[in-house]
Order: C-alpha cells, then sequence, then structure tokens
C-alpha cells in the first residue's frame, strides 16, 4: 500500500472531489483507474480527456458495463454526485458551479483543446477550494499543468504520473517544471492511491 505522510492522508481524507486529466498515452489508464474504482467511491470523479470535436464513442457505456461506479457523459446543470465518474463531452468545457453542479461551456478552447483540463481544474478549484484531490496523466501538451498548479495553490492535493514512465511525458513533465506536485507516482501507485482514497473515507475494498 502507498505508504503517505499523515499530513497527506489528512487532505485525502478531506477531499470532497477527484479530477483526472489526460491526453495522448494517458487513455488506457485512465479508463483501468475507473474500472479499479470500489463501489460506493466516497468521491465524485471527473474526467477530461482531449477529445476531436466531432469525437463521439460509446466508452462510457462500456466502461460502465465493466464498473462498480456510476460512469456517464458531463451534462449541462447537473448535480455533482458521489460515486459517479463524469467524462468531459467533446466539444464542451466542463465547470462547476457554486451549488456543486456541473456546466457545460463552449467558450474558446485553451491549448488548442475543448474540452480543457485547465478549465475544469481551475474551475473546480474555485468552487471546492482545497478540497481537490487532482491527478494528471501522460498528454502531448501542457493543458493541465497550470490548472494543476492552481489547484495546488489553494492547498488542495496536486498528483502527477511519474513522466519517467508516462506514455508521452509532456503534460505530467510541464507541472513538475511549472509547481511541486505533492505526489509523483508510478502507476501501479496511482492505483494504490485510489484504494487510499477508499479507505481513508471508509469504503471497505
Amino acid at each position: 500500500m502507498l505508504d503517505l505522510s499523515q499530513h497527506i492522508e489528512r487532505r485525502i481524507t478531506d477531499a470532497e472531489i477527484l479530477l483526472i486529466g489526460c491526453s495522448a498515452g494517458g487513455f488506457s489508464l485512465v479508463f483501468d483507474m475507473v474500472t479499479y474504482l470500489p463501489g460506493g467511491f466516497p468521491l465524485p470523479v471527473i474526467v477530461v480527456m482531449h477529445r476531436g470535436k466531432n469525437y463521439r464513442s460509446s466508452v462510457e457505456a462500456l466502461l460502465q458495463q465493466k464498473s462498480q461506479v456510476r460512469v456517464k457523459l458531463a451534462e449541462d446543470k447537473e448535480q455533482i454526485r458521489r460515486n459517479t465518474v463524469y467524462f468531459a463531452p467533446a466539444n464542451y468545457h466542463v465547470l462547476a458551479e457554486p451549488e456543486k453542479m456541473l456546466s457545460l461551456d463552449a467558450s474558446e478552447p485553451e491549448h488548442y483543446c475543448r474540452p480543457s483540463i485547465d478549465v475544469t481544474f481551475k474551475s473546480v478549484a474555485d468552487v471546492y477550494g482545497s478540497h481537490v484531490i487532482a491527478v494528471l496523466l501522460s498528454g502531448a501538451n501542457a493543458d493541465g499543468a497550470g490548472g494543476l498548479c492552481y489547484i495546488a495553490g489553494k492547498n488542495g492535493l496536486s498528483v502527477i504520473q511519474n513522466p519517467e514512465v508516462a506514455e508521452v511525458r509532456i503534460m505530467p513533465q510541464a507541472a513538475l517544471d511549472r509547481c511541486n506536485p505533492d505526489l509523483i507516482l508510478d502507476n501501479e501507485a496511482l492505483f494504490e492511491l485510489l484504494d487510499k482514497i477508499a479507505i481513508l473515507h471508509n469504503i471497505k475494498l
């Protein structure tokens, strides 16, 4: 099991939402992480992957069949609920509203991306403050680095996949170059982090 300091464990215990961002090279890993989540997972999860504007996929339905948690595309004005994984849809940014609801936004792309990881990470941090865990995985541009560091600046827990093991290291390396993430984890440790979140929120594995 992942060996964490008491300070990090307290921040995990205080967390109210989990964010995951990825691009090229990270899709298979994030799918495995979603299907690994135990039933009753104590936090809502928002996943932002770079998708083309006309991208259509049944991946959410396929993941739902294999998962113990609810998996779906994020919808506008939808309440954010625990034990649910929300995937950002193609051609929309996903935002959090003060009432702990999702909203979809069609404003300009950031880093040539819509959905943008930065946009979601910053929006959620503005609503949830320090009660955020954000994980940045493999990707081919710097989207997500600014958002992760923004979350770190609000005392949320910032986590990156070790660039040395990322299929495409640019995204996690950009975050590492920009700030000092709380955790730099190899792939196996990312799954152990999910276990730790569940255990510290009293979910039996």
